[in-house]
């Protein structure tokens, strides 16, 4: 599996257990009202490896260039590169372990819009992840819901943007007092 650059303690991203399993968010929870139109984050640190994405392609995407460096050499691509599904999942494991970390209220997702692989990923690329929150609504029918539009793209190392997408978050609004 790949790496993520300053992951400690003894879960997922670095958050740390505290009784009864829950993640201690340093006790600063984030709702909807804490996020706003035009924000930008900036984070992660995801070290892409050979070994990650051979085994990601042998599971979920078998297509040779991602596969054998042999087979990759005479496409595209140049070279073995991850799958596309693949930099998806890393783009997604970053969001997590940074949103889960900083205590958003997050409820989940409906989809994606607009999905694009701009730049190939490479065994040995870091990938980090920056997101722009385009719209912030409260839901019509559900009033402590909160619905974000964000723009995520990621960026390989030498800040090349190699994907980008849409999504749709749904958050929990802020409880009244």
């Amino acid at each position: 599996m790949g790496t993520i650059a300053g992951a400690t303690g003894n879960a997922p991203g670095g958050l740390r257990r505290g009784p009864e399993g829950r993640t201690d968010y340093g006790g600063q929870l984030k709702y909807f009202e804490d996020y706003a139109t035009g924000m930008i984050e900036r984070f992660g640190s995801y070290a892409v490896t050979r070994e990650e994405v051979v085994a990601f392609a042998r599971q979920y995407d078998p297509q040779p260039f991602h596969l054998d460096d042999a087979a990759a050499a005479q496409t595209y691509f140049g070279r073995l590169s991850a799958s596309g599904w693949h930099t998806a999942c890393m783009a997604m494991r970053m969001s997590v372990d940074h949103w889960t970390g900083n205590g958003m209220q997050s409820l989940g997702s409906p989809g994606v819009d607009q999905l694009r692989w701009l730049t190939p990923v490479y065994p040995g690329d870091t990938l980090r992840l920056e997101t722009e929150w385009l719209e912030m609504r409260t839901s019509r029918t559900r009033t402590e819901l909160g619905i974000a539009r964000m723009r995520w793209t990621v960026f390989n190392q030498h800040d090349v943007a190699v994907m980008q997408l849409e999504a749709t978050q749904l958050m929990r609004r802020r409880p009244a007092d």
